[in-house]
């Protein structure tokens, strides 16, 4: 059974009706609380501030916590992979993903072909 860290554009996705990401419906989300302030982010302006808030509920019970390794082999990544531009939620979110034997769900772009990631427009 394959377990999936969700990026945020995956949550995004989903909560928008994005028929590509019906299939994902019954997993489990495992997100960062910086994925959270990006969701709460697209939430706060496409709903109103109940909506949003009933969205921030529903997926703060997804955060993982992480460490200072964590943290750090996060930034190597994004330096390794500098010309790609990534976040630093991105690239949290990548290497929690791979410390914890999770897919990596996206649709971004620039994770398009690596490894240990579940690219869904």
């Amino acid at each position: 059974m394959v377990s999936y860290f969700w990026d945020s554009y995956a949550v995004i996705e989903f909560i928008d009706g994005n028929k590509n990401y019906v299939r994902f419906i019954g997993e489990e989300a495992v997100i960062t609380i910086f994925n959270l302030a990006e969701i709460y982010w697209f939430a706060i302006h496409e709903y109103d501030e109940e909506k949003a808030d009933s969205i921030y509920a529903k997926f703060k019970n997804c955060v993982i916590d992480m460490d200072d390794q964590a943290l750090k082999d996060a930034i190597k990544f994004r330096k390794l992979h500098k010309s790609k531009n990534l976040s630093y939620t991105d690239c949290i979110g990548y290497t929690l993903a791979k410390k914890n034997n999770l897919k990596f769900l996206t649709g971004d772009k620039e994770f398009e072909g690596m490894n240990n990631v579940e690219f869904v427009k």
